[in-house]
């Protein structure tokens, strides 16, 4: 989705917002509801399949690569419903969209 459709997306309650990045890039600032799940982390995939795969999810990451890896592979295991973030965070910010950093 574009910047646009994804803030259209996660403005839905029911729909999780996933963060793929590093945590270090996470603290740096991260959308507000989103829960990290590192894509190069040694456990991406176990972490991932304990989601609930009946959601949606709307993932996203620095530019869009990693998301994008991220999202072939939740359709691969089950997921339904998953959103990547064209151009990711860098794209977010560059439209004028918050972030937090908590």
């Amino acid at each position: 989705l574009n910047v646009t459709e994804f803030s259209n997306k996660v403005k839905d309650s029911a729909v999780v917002v996933l963060d793929v990045r590093t945590p270090v890039e996470f603290q740096t600032g991260h959308l507000a509801t989103a829960v990290n799940i590192d894509y190069e982390g040694l456990n991406f995939e176990g972490e991932v399949n304990k989601l609930d795969k009946t959601k949606t999810y709307a993932v996203y990451c620095r530019s869009g690569r990693r998301s994008g890896l991220a999202t072939g592979l939740m359709s691969k295991d089950g997921f339904k419903s998953i959103f990547n973030l064209e151009g990711g965070i860098e794209a977010w910010q560059s439209a004028g969209n918050a972030v937090v950093n908590n």
